[in-house]
C-alpha cells in the first residue's frame, strides 16, 4: 500500500512493513532501511521520522567543507572576539578552503588530513601553527556533525610534535645597559619598555593602558584592555587596530606596582581618559611600539632582540629570585601555574635547586 510517497506492505503475520532510502553507494544504486509495526499508523510513524533523519543525513553527506565553514562563522561570529573570528578567518581562508573548500566534509579521512598537515610542515609553516589550523579545523567539523548527524573517524589524524624553542632571558649586562640608558633618555616609550620590563606586561597590554587603570593610592595597575592589529571581516585583506578585553579570563588581572616605577607614574600622570604611552585618546599600536623597541636597541647598543622577550626577562629573573610560581603566574595572566613552569623555569635547575636546598633547611 502507498501513501503520500511511502511504500507499507502488510505481512504475512499481520506486521506492517515500510522501507525509505537510507543512503546511495558510489554507482548511485540506493540503500533502503526497512522499520515494522503492529499497525498501519504505526509502521507509516516510523517511516516518516527516519526518512526525515536520512534526509538530513543525506543533505550533509555531500554538504562541503566551504558551505560548512560559512554556516559555523555565523553560528560563532557572536559568540567569539573580533580578534578570535579574524584568526579563524585567516587559518581556514588562507589554508584550509584552498585544500578542502570543495571536499565534502563526509568524505574527509585522518589519511587527507595528515597528508595535508605534511604539506604544510614542507612548505615552512611552524608544528605549532599547523596545530592551530588543524584545532580550528576540527571544531568546524565537530558542528557539521552535530548538525548534519554523519559521523567522521578522526582519531588517526597525527598532530606534529610542537617543540617549544628555548627563549633565553637578556643577559644580566645588557639588561643593566638598556635600564640605564631608559632612566637617562626617559619618555613615554622608555616608561613603557620599563613596565613590560619590571611587570611582565604583554606588549598589546602595554599599548591598552589608560591612566585610569592606575590606583596612585594603592599602588596597583588593572589590566583591563588589549590593543592589537587584526585582519578586517570583509575579505578586502585589509588590517585594522582593535582595542578589545585581553587574551583571556586570568589575563584581567591587577599587578602591583614596584615603588622604583611608581615616581614614572608621578612624573607622567594624565587625564584618566588617555592612554599611558601616547598621552591622546588614541593607543600607540603594538606595531610602532616595537618599531619604537628596536631604534632604542641599537641607539643604547643592546644585542637586538624582540620586543617579548622583557616579558620572558621579567618572568625567568622572578622565578630565579625566589618569586612564588603561583603568584608569578597570577602576575603574568596565565590560565595555569604549568604554563608558567613549563615556560620560564629553565634546565639550568636555578628555581629547582633553591627549592631542593630549602627543604634540607631543616
Amino acid at each position: 500500500m502507498e501513501k503520500t510517497g511511502i511504500t507499507i506492505t502488510k505481512r504475512k503475520d499481520g506486521r506492517y512493513v515500510g522501507k525509505f532510502i537510507t543512503d546511495y553507494d558510489s554507482s548511485g544504486k540506493a540503500h533502503y532501511q526497512y522499520v515494522y509495526g503492529k499497525t498501519y499508523d504505526e509502521a507509516e510513524q516510523k517511516v516518516l521520522i527516519g526518512r526525515e533523519i536520512a534526509s538530513r543525513f543525506l543533505s550533509g553527506r555531500y554538504i562541503t567543507v566551504e558551505k560548512i565553514y560559512v554556516e559555523w562563522l555565523n553560528a560563532v561570529i557572536n559568540r567569539v572576539k573580533e580578534s578570535t573570528l579574524a584568526n579563524y578567518q585567516n587559518k581556514f581562508e588562507k589554508h584550509i578552503l584552498p585544500e578542502f573548500g570543495d571536499v565534502p566534509c563526509a568524505d574527509l579521512t585522518a589519511g587527507k588530513i595528515n597528508a595535508f598537515i605534511n604539506k604544510k610542515l614542507a612548505d615552512g609553516l611552524s608544528a605549532s601553527y599547523v596545530r592551530d589550523i588543524i584545532t580550528v579545523f576540527k571544531t568546524m567539523l565537530k558542528y557539521a556533525q552535530e548538525e548534519y548527524g554523519f559521523k567522521l573517524s578522526l582519531k588517526n589524524v597525527v598532530l606534529p610534535k610542537s617543540e617549544r624553542k628555548q627563549v633565553e632571558k637578556i643577559s644580566d649586562i645588557q639588561q643593566k645597559k638598556l635600564v640605564s640608558y631608559l632612566k637617562a633618555n626617559m619618555s613615554l616609550t622608555a616608561f613603557g619598555i620599563l613596565l613590560s620590563l619590571f611587570m611582565g606586561l604583554r606588549i598589546g597590554e602595554l599599548c591598552g593602558l589608560k591612566w585610569e587603570d592606575v590606583d596612585f593610592k594603592h599602588k596597583i595597575l588593572h589590566i583591563r584592555r588589549t590593543v592589537q592589529r587584526i585582519s578586517s571581516a570583509n575579505g578586502d585583506r585589509k588590517t585594522k587596530i582593535v582595542i578589545s578585553s585581553p587574551k583571556s579570563a586570568t589575563s584581567l588581572r591587577d599587578i602591583a606596582i614596584p615603588d622604583a616605577l611608581m615616581k614614572y607614574f608621578e612624573l607622567f600622570q594624565s587625564e584618566a581618559d588617555t592612554f599611558i604611552l601616547s598621552g591622546t585618546d588614541k593607543p600607540v599600536e603594538p606595531r610602532t611600539m616595537q618599531y619604537r623597541y628596536k631604534k632604542i636597541l641599537r641607539t643604547a647598543d643592546v644585542e637586538d632582540h624582540n620586543y617579548h622577550k622583557l616579558r620572558h626577562t621579567f618572568a625567568t629573573n622572578s622565578a630565579e629570585k625566589g618569586f612564588n610560581v603561583k603568584a608569578l603566574s597570577a602576575v603574568l595572566g596565565h590560565s595555569s601555574v604549568t604554563l608558567t613552569l613549563n615556560r620560564y623555569i629553565h634546565p639550568d635547575r636555578t628555581y629547582e635547586r633553591r627549592l631542593m636546598n630549602m627543604c634540607m633547611q631543616l
